[in-house]
């Protein structure tokens, strides 16, 4: 009498927790905070800041420069160490031995293009392919028949995903490259529906 009642608890448990992993993946996915992972510039930019705030307290100290810039160097220092820690470590280090190495032009160059990376946010097609991996893996380790259809149903969504970015991105191609038919172009996309319109124009952004 108990096995019956058992599995129809699993059974109910299962599809409940997989609901709510699916809430707080549609949660995540409206979320405007999202950034990409650090690249590896943003790396070597952290732990080039390091030794250039390394650098700096040791040329306050060494310069006998007021009290007060030798405390903020030294603190500077303290909190480059925190920057390169949450990074992690870059996989090519930059040569900055000396401090001629540390202020050479490709540094200022590495620096601007940390800058530009920092800012950058992950767009629509990243956070859908993310979103749908994350999907997969976790209906993987559920396992059992609600874990096999909903990773079989995520699988045939990303492939429909990744269709949908390679027919969008020929259609930008195709307009470029042919701006005489951009009108024509148009014109034949026009039946389409405000819903189908809105969700290319966001594929696009």
């Amino acid at each position: 009498m108990n096995e019956p009642t058992y599995r129809c608890r699993m059974g109910n448990v299962l599809p409940l927790r997989l609901l709510s992993v699916a809430i707080a993946m549609i949660t995540l996915a409206g979320c405007g905070s999202l950034r990409l992972a650090p690249s590896e510039t943003i790396k070597q930019n952290a732990w080039l800041h390091q030794r250039t705030a390394e650098a700096a307290a040791e040329v306050a100290v060494t310069e006998e420069t007021s009290p007060q810039l030798q405390v903020l160097t030294k603190l500077s220092e303290v909190q480059s160490r925190a920057l390169t820690a949450y990074c992690g470590l870059p996989d090519e280090v930059p040569p900055a031995e000396t401090n001629e190495q540390i202020l050479a032009e490709a540094n200022w160059q590495l620096a601007q293009g940390a800058l530009v990376d920092s800012a950058a946010r992950p767009g629509p097609w990243d956070v859908v392919d993310t979103l749908l991996e994350i999907g997969i893996g976790i209906a993987a380790l559920a396992g059992g028949i609600y874990g096999t259809r909903i990773a079989r149903f995520l699988r045939d969504a990303r492939a429909k995903s990744q269709a949908l970015r390679e027919i969008v991105a020929g259609n930008e191609r195709f307009k470029q490259q042919n701006a005489d038919q951009v009108a024509s172009f148009k014109a034949a996309q026009s039946n389409q529906s405000a819903e189908t319109r809105q969700l290319v124009a966001g594929l696009k952004g």
